[in-house]
């Protein structure tokens, strides 16, 4: 398991680029809201620590991680954003309903950064128990969310320094 032998709260502020211009939007499930609530706290605080000002963070809901590519996609196509966090939370049940969830989720994010050549950056934990997802939304593997945000800053940054607007 990849995130047990990291914290996924860990980096580095001093290597980070100069956030305070950027424009992000979160899109964040409602489902499984407490693990997404975190992740999206997680997020937030990160992007204001870096120096984005609170009017700059667009946070927006969809019902579930099946929405999110979609309502990365609005967002996006606002252009009024540089990037997107999209947040969700899919715990394994007792059906392949888990497995047709990730892959639309995974698939779809990847499209919605190709069409648009903007950041999204996938934030969608994909965990086999509750506690997995508690332990990645905040416990002892750190917070999702503020992964996510490094990589959003960090993607947002990187367009910027080969020319694209």
């Amino acid at each position: 398991m990849a995130t047990a032998e990291k914290n996924l709260s860990d980096y580095n502020r001093q290597h980070l680029p100069t956030a305070g211009h950027m424009r992000v939007g979160i899109v964040v499930s409602d489902w499984n809201r407490d693990i997404t609530d975190a992740l999206l706290n997680g997020a937030r605080n990160t992007l204001l620590e870096a120096g984005l000002l609170e009017q700059n963070i667009v946070v927006h809901r969809v019902p579930g991680s099946f929405e999110l590519p979609l309502g990365a996609q609005w967002l996006l196509e606002t252009g009024k954003i540089d990037g997107v966090i999209a947040l969700g939370s899919v715990i394994q049940g007792e059906t392949r309903h888990f497995e047709f969830v990730c892959n639309a989720v995974s698939t779809g994010v990847q499209e919605v950064n190709l069409k648009h050549s903007k950041p999204v950056i996938f934030g969608v934990l994909t965990d086999d128990t509750k506690q997995q997802a508690i332990d990645r939304s905040g416990g002892k593997h750190g917070n999702k969310g503020i992964d996510c945000a490094v990589a959003a800053i960090q993607m947002v940054a990187l367009r910027e320094s080969v020319g694209e607007n």
